[in-house]
């Protein structure tokens, strides 16, 4: 689906074109984006995998650039400019198509995705939050029954399908949450769009600006508004001038709960001793003030 970002100097103008107003404002989350989809006749978390130039092609594009308003008029030969990808490799759905083929967006990329097997070594954090013989993920959301608590739970891929959703955790983007260890690992999904932001302010420059600094709701990276259309409208607050990571997030000011739900007698054949499946288990039904508080023994 489209994506915009809130450029500061335009921030209202976009937004109201986009109907930001009668939007569903959700935080944006520091991770690396998967996705959800069949594959091998089952539900398989793909990571994502962007289809890039080759050094020609690149060089092309950039000298196009300097003398063009628009990325959009540049002409793309997509067999031969793009180096080669996976064959398992598909492109995101939401992207642009012209003759049936995509078409690269304004950085000359072509967003897709891999399918994450198991046991890869290129996306070991992929893999460690899945289980494909029992088709379940490790995701982190709000408690069903109270919206004030964390929750982490196995939940079937198959209730995940052909959602996008966030990894974050120990080896991602700087682990910004400051989730498990070197030691002791850990990551989670988290769907987008799972914690819906409320009470925030006008859309005005110094209103945004003073929410994501003195509010504690405002602790996040950034602001996901899921417009009726489809569009998604981003604002970061790297476009305020505010700095990110923050020592102390929102996200660690809730406390969070272990709920796997996993009957061990079907389960432990499938479960090594290092699997996060196997350490939460053993914790499981515990509360803790925030995630990171959770250390795992391994």
């Amino acid at each position: 689906m489209p994506f915009k970002v809130l450029a500061t100097e335009t921030l209202s103008e976009k937004a109201l074109d986009a109907d930001v107003y009668n939007a569903v404002a959700t935080e944006k989350v520091d991770g690396t984006c998967c996705y959800v989809t069949n594959y091998k006749g089952q539900p398989y978390l793909w990571a994502r995998l962007d289809r890039k130039p080759n050094k020609q092609a690149d060089k092309r594009f950039k000298k196009f650039l300097h003398s063009k308003e628009s990325a959009k008029e540049f002409h793309w030969k997509t067999e031969e400019d793009f180096k080669p990808v996976p064959e398992c490799w598909i492109p995101a759905k939401e992207i642009e198509k012209q003759n049936g083929k995509p078409v690269p967006d304004e950085n000359g990329h072509i967003p897709g995705w891999v399918p994450v097997e198991k046991g890869s070594k290129q996306y070991c954090w992929h893999s460690s939050v899945v289980n494909y013989e029992f088709g379940i993920a490790l995701v982190l959301r709000h408690h069903p029954d109270d919206p004030g608590v964390l929750e982490i739970s196995a939940v079937p891929l198959s209730e995940l399908l052909e959602q996008t959703l966030e990894l974050i955790g120990t080896s991602i983007n700087g682990n910004p949450y400051g989730l498990g260890s070197k030691k002791s690992p850990l990551h989670f999904l988290t769907p987008h769009g799972a914690f819906q932001v409320r009470n925030l302010p006008t859309l005005k420059h110094n209103d945004l600006l003073s929410w994501f600094e003195d509010c504690r709701e405002g602790q996040i990276e950034g602001i996901v508004w899921h417009c009726g259309d489809g569009c998604l409208i981003k604002v970061h607050r790297h476009h305020l001038g505010l700095r990110w990571p923050l020592p102390d997030t929102y996200m660690n000011s809730k406390p969070v709960i272990i709920n796997m739900n996993l009957n061990l007698s079907n389960y432990d054949c499938a479960f090594d001793n290092q699997s996060l499946f196997n350490q939460f288990s053993k914790i499981d039904k515990q509360k803790f003030e925030r995630l990171k508080d959770i250390i795992l023994d391994v």
